[in-house]
């Protein structure tokens, strides 16, 4: 579900970017909806061996591209792999 959400997030942010006539306000809203969703998948604790897998390779295609480059990226990634039992 959260992979979704970025993909959505995503694309809308492509759409405020390319789009002729759109505000930079606009832009800036696509772009921190985006940011939000991308720091929502690193956060998010992935326990079960498929949604670690989903994450990883998501994760890894975003970092392909060098989409996976800020700090509070990293670190909520980090603290997601921390056992809270």
């Amino acid at each position: 579900m959260l992979i979704k959400s970025h993909k959505a997030a995503y694309a809308a942010f492509g759409k405020a970017h390319h789009e002729l006539g759109g505000s930079s306000r606009d832009h800036y809203r696509a772009s921190r909806e985006e940011e939000r969703a991308l720091l929502a998948i690193c956060a998010h604790p992935a326990v079960r061996e498929g949604d670690r897998l989903a994450k990883a390779r998501y994760l890894l295609e975003i970092e392909a591209r060098g989409e996976l480059d800020l700090a509070e990226q990293l670190q909520a990634l980090l603290r997601s792999t921390i056992w809270k039992g």
